[in-house]
């Protein structure tokens, strides 16, 4: 049974304070009944019949169901059920490392220096350097100090970690082999990495290495300090349509730019969302996101079930467009504080179904418009998934106020800023993590298909190329120079 309770959180942040603006609406989303005005939506919210796809649609099938609890674990949220099994404690220091490649780029930039600024050199060199520019080298966990845990979930922990010698601080995803073994999760995990390196977008946590030892999987990624939204929106109840939209506009693009490389994230809610020191939010968590092509559906059950879209519930098959559900629910969330289908699984499941959705009245217009498109019953009537995708979203009233270019460039500030001191501040994750001792538990000796089944699963985020930074010469040439111009 999925529980649909928040965990409690323990103690206040203890950074360095700076000053806090309102997050709150005028009016509380609990204030009186009253306030809450049920709209007729029958067209929108009715129940879901057996034909709402398309014919010739191809649905794929997939093996493992997951359902996921509510969490504010950076690990991202347990699944349920899982068995809950006790170990003694064994020290990460005891675990051997494997090899990853390192970039090696000084002398590719110097024949570039060297070369003619023709562009037809520019990109035989710049092809060479993208294809070349990698070298074996060793990198495990003798390379990382490890400093706190940061969370923790079925298959394993999150640690904050800082690179030996550098002043590099990340978030290392620790996952133990035996367990994903267990529970038939390979290829989500598999999925997981292989997605990651393929995300390039300022509002996506970025994978920066993985590699694996005997026991055990390790993604190394962007350490976000400003806590999940989850957090923040716990500790204030819910925000300001204001601030609201400028989450829910980078989450917008961060989708956006995951259907457009073929990826559906499937687990959008704001316990998947970190805020960074400047406010802004990171989509994170990719463990049941899954690729896709245009005109199949996938037919597995998996989210948490609070965020699910109705066609997930109903196992009929769901593709992209079970995304902008979610970040209608997830808007929804924002602005009352609680997302809008509540009790136990049955029930839950029920109601996203059949029931008409009750809007606060304290929202604007405008605000009511775009949930009532997002969060359309049939897939192929929501908004975002019609002939232009996103853009139908993007220009949406209730996004006039949004300069997507300048969103884009991270130039729209947060009204928040979360309280953050340094990049090792932990302040902003529940202390009921923090607090826990730099111990791992032992994991059961691997079997051989563990081995065969995360073959080439080390990796190393490789530089931007040359020429996808910018596609014109003369300052690619620039840029090539620069390091040696002083």
């Amino acid at each position: 049974m999925v529980s649909s309770q928040v965990s409690g959180f323990t103690g206040a942040p203890t950074c360095k304070s700076i000053q806090r603006r309102l997050l709150l609406s005028v009016v509380p989303p609990d204030a009186v009944p009253s306030d809450y005005v049920e709209f007729d939506f029958s067209d929108v919210f009715g129940p879901v019949n057996s034909e709402i796809f398309e014919p010739g649609t191809e649905l794929i099938s997939e093996d493992s169901m997951v359902i996921h609890n509510r969490s504010h674990s950076l690990m991202g949220p347990t699944t349920c059920p899982g068995p809950s099994l006790k170990f003694s404690k064994l020290t990460l220091e005891d675990m051997e490392s494997l090899d990853v490649v390192e970039c090696s780029t000084q002398g590719k930039r110097e024949e570039l220096v060297k070369a003619s600024i023709d562009e037809d050199v520019v990109q035989n060199l710049a092809d060479q350097f993208d294809n070349d520019v990698f070298k074996k080298s060793a990198i495990g966990l003798e390379d990382f100090e490890v400093m706190k845990v940061v969370g923790q979930g079925s298959f394993g922990k999150v640690f904050q970690v800082k690179k030996k010698g550098t002043l590099e601080v990340y978030a290392m995803k620790v996952v133990r082999k035996d367990k994903i073994m267990e529970k038939n999760h390979v290829e989500y995990m598999k999925a997981e990495r292989d997605i990651m390196t393929k995300l390039d977008h300022p509002y996506i946590v970025q994978l920066r290495y993985s590699f694996q030892t005997k026991y055990r999987l390790y993604l190394v990624l962007d350490f976000v300090n400003g806590g999940h939204l989850f957090f923040q929106l716990y500790h204030h109840g819910l925000f300001r349509e204001d601030l609201a939209r400028v989450y829910t506009a980078e989450m917008v693009s961060a989708v956006s730019h995951l259907h457009a490389n073929g990826i559906m994230h499937r687990d959008l809610k704001p316990e998947n969302i970190l805020l960074d020191a400047d406010g802004h939010a990171m989509l994170t968590d990719f463990g049941l996101a899954k690729e896709f092509e245009e005109n199949t559906r996938s037919n597995s059950m998996c989210g948490t079930l609070e965020y699910m879209a109705p066609e997930i519930v109903l196992a009929k098959g769901h593709d992209k467009a079970a995304d902008w559900w979610s970040v209608g629910i997830l808007m929804f969330e924002m602005l009352t504080g609680k997302p809008p289908f509540v009790g136990n699984r049955q029930k839950i499941q029920q109601k996203i179904i059949k029931d008409k959705i009750k809007l606060p009245a304290f929202l604007t217009s405008e605000a009511h418009s775009l949930l009532k498109g997002l969060l359309q019953k049939e897939p192929c009537k929501r908004l975002g998934n019609g002939e232009t995708g996103s853009e139908e979203i993007k220009k949406h009233k209730w996004f006039k106020a949004i300069n997507w270019k300048k969103l884009e460039e991270r130039e729209t500030k947060p009204s928040f800023i979360p309280e953050v001191a340094g990049i090792h501040c932990t302040a902003n994750f529940g202390e009921r993590w923090t607090n826990m001792s730099l111990v791992d538990s032992p994991a059961s000796s691997p079997t051989p298909a563990s081995d065969i089944s995360f073959k080439d699963f080390s990796y190393v985020k490789p530089p931007a190329s040359f020429l996808q930074r910018n596609n014109n010469s003369a300052l690619l040439y620039q840029e090539a120079i620069e390091p040696f111009s002083h």
